[in-house]
């Protein structure tokens, strides 16, 4: 590859060729590859990942070759890079379980840079620290690597091996639930790049169809008009619950069950659009009103991409009658850009995990004594809608939760995991109880509308539902959304106020139509988005994304782009 040794300042001019060059000169040239060897065999499990290891490893030597022409120097950068990815991608797997890919880079944002230096304050020191240490390394190497490559070998040989990539990501495709493995961080990473792309040059961020001659009219802000008395209304986000019964052989409580019914005594099912983690996905639905399964391989991001372009919304539709509207959030707000995400979707005062003053995980009375005090802030003459998101019942369950709460609790003899999950959702119960109460104290004679949700099932679920399956299939499974995985609960319930009956109360929605069953069962008049999201509701029996293989969510999205309600997508 027309690779030559250039003398550097210590080479003898008595022999020429790689003799003159040291023998140490010729290990700073090697000492990268071999640690990249190291890297892979460390991280890569398989045949077919380490071969997408290579051919992205090949990728970024070529490239740094190609502008740099010193192969020291661009095994060095590589090298830097690799590890960088490593370490964030296990970095990211601890805080949300699932390793980066290539999509971080297509949507990061300052939000999320902002999140990771608030949990880790450390982080900007040691990023600062690592520059001190590599910075002179690097120049180093620029000085001292002896040999230089022509470019445009080094180009054909990048081409090359991005060709590879590309029929080798196309050939094993990437799957999403592999993500959620901590392992395979480059061969994962450059596979989704390829996919990722593909997909954004296809349809972009979101799908939506191709213009009709419909349109959707823009709703007025004083346009709502209610008949009778408006409720406050209360939407709960209750994490990683849903009614264990759904497996077979599971012992629960005495009584247990009764919490996932409504003021009318029935339980209902609620198909969220994610399964053990990303609680975001849940947060899109339930305040846009949309599925995050239209941003196909980029609903991870979704809440992300949807900050500032989804102008939409639960919230938005109840401001426009009159609502205040304000959410207290369990974590920061950079994270997943929650806080930008929720403005866009209309909630006018938001409180993060600092505003609050939570301390790691709190039980859910903390955001339950923290939305009374919050409310009452707010006159009764204005309707008020308040979303508490909660946080109590969040991974791990291998380890006992405050176990100063629920001291006479017993284990119904299931195995440490199920036991602690049923130790907690009996805290949620007792919790949500004494918040009711609390309402009817703190607000006499004032009428609120309370409506509960499981934002999707814990992680350990799959194997509960189905034991005799490994991960491949359980994985196949949660592919093709099998609505086992996916079925929660949702709950009406109601303090000083009747709620109002509806064709929308179905026993079974997804999860995009719990603010059109709010707004329901509410009594307020619903704006030409929803209310064309509710004939499609109608038409479709509570199915959303799935119906007609997407064809109603497609349509549906392109009346609200060409309304000017989805901006940028």
């Amino acid at each position: 590859m027309a690779l030559a040794p250039i003398p550097g300042p210590s080479a003898t001019t008595a022999t020429g060729g790689l003799a003159s060059v040291g023998v140490w000169r010729l290990l700073a040239v090697a000492a990268p590859q071999l640690a990249a060897l190291a890297v892979m065999f460390q991280t890569e499990t398989d045949l077919s990942s380490r071969t997408g290891f290579l051919l992205s490893w090949g990728i970024l030597n070529f490239f740094w070759i190609a502008l740099l022409r010193r192969p020291a120097l661009s095994g060095a950068l590589s090298l830097t890079l690799v590890v960088v990815l490593v370490l964030l991608s296990r970095l990211k797997h601890d805080v949300v379980q699932m390793t980066a890919n290539f999509v971080d880079l297509m949507v990061i944002d300052r939000d999320t840079a902002a999140f990771l230096f608030t949990i880790f304050p450390h982080l900007r020191w040691s990023v600062i620290a690592a520059a001190v240490v590599i910075l002179p390394l690097m120049y180093a190497l620029w000085w001292l690597d002896p040999f230089r490559i022509r470019r445009l070998p080094a180009v054909a040989c990048a081409l090359a091996c991005l060709a590879a990539l590309v029929g080798y990501a196309f050939a094993w495709p990437d799957e999403a639930w592999r993500g959620y493995y901590d392992d395979g961080y480059l061969s994962k990473f450059s596979r989704s790049g390829v996919t990722a792309v593909s997909d954004f040059i296809q349809y972009g961020f979101m799908e939506s169809g191709v213009e009709t001659g419909e349109h959707l009219s823009v709703p007025l802000l004083d346009s709502c008009h209610p008949a009778g008395r408006r409720p406050n209304i209360v939407m709960i986000h209750d994490e990683s619950s849903f009614d264990i019964r759904q497996a077979d052989g599971i012992k629960v409580p005495k009584g247990y069950g009764s919490y996932f019914n409504s003021f009318d005594g029935k339980e209902r099912r609620f198909l969220a659009e994610s399964n053990g983690g990303p609680s975001w996905f849940t947060e899109y639905n339930v305040l846009a009103g949309l599925s995050s399964r239209s941003f196909g391989r980029f609903a991870y991001f979704v809440t992300r991409i949807a900050s500032g372009r989804v102008e939409r919304g639960l919230p938005l539709a109840l401001r426009r009658c009159g609502y205040s509207t304000l959410s207290l959030y369990p974590a920061y707000g950079a994270f997943m850009s929650a806080r930008s995400f929720q403005a866009t979707t209309g909630i006018e005062r938001f409180y993060d995990a600092h505003d609050l003053g939570a301390r790691d995980v709190e039980p859910d009375s903390f955001f339950y004594d923290k939305a009374l005090n919050l409310m009452s802030e707010y006159t009764p003459a204005t309707p008020l809608f308040a979303f508490v998101y909660l946080g109590a019942n969040h991974f791990p369950w291998e380890t006992k939760y405050r176990p100063d709460l629920m001291p006479f609790w017993h284990s119904p003899g299931n195995g440490p995991v199920v036991d602690e999950y049923l130790r907690r959702q009996a805290m949620s119960v007792g919790d949500y109880t004494a918040f009711v109460a609390g309402l009817k104290k703190k607000f006499p004679g004032q009428p609120f509308l309370i409506v509960r949700y499981g934002d999707h099932q814990p992680e350990f679920s799959p194997h509960l539902l189905d034991p005799g399956l490994d991960e491949a299939a359980i994985g196949n499974k949660l592919m093709n959304y099998d609505p086992r995985y996916y079925a929660t609960y949702y709950a009406i319930d109601a303090v000083n106020f009747e709620p109002v009956k509806s064709p929308t109360e179905m026993d079974t929605i997804d999860g995009a139509y719990l603010p059109l069953v709010i707004q329901e069962a509410a009594g307020i008049p619903l704006d030409p988005s929803f209310e064309e999201q509710k004939n499609i509701m109608l038409r479709c029996n509570g199915v959303f994304y799935a119906c007609k293989d997407g064809a109603e969510a497609r349509r549906f999205n392109r009346l609200l782009i060409d309304a000017g309600m989805i901006k940028g997508l």
